[in-house]
């Protein structure tokens, strides 16, 4: 992988980081509001989601090592 994908990878990483705690403050503040159940669930399964790219870019940069 180039510098530059390297670059560009680290920076979707920033990111969805930065998506998942916005969802993570927005699921708070909607379970201390007593919002619906089900819009808390669709909150949390787009959260998950963001995780799983988020893990799949990580796992882009470090690099696989045979012990």
């Amino acid at each position: 992988m180039s510098d530059q994908d390297q670059a560009d990878v680290r920076l979707a990483v920033a990111r969805l980081k930065q998506e998942h705690l916005d969802f993570d403050a927005a699921i708070q503040a909607m379970i201390q509001v007593g919002c619906d159940q089900l819009r808390i669930q669709r909150m949390k399964k787009k959260k998950l989601i963001i995780k799983d790219k988020l893990i799949e870019l990580e796992d882009k940069i470090t690099p696989d090592i045979i012990a």
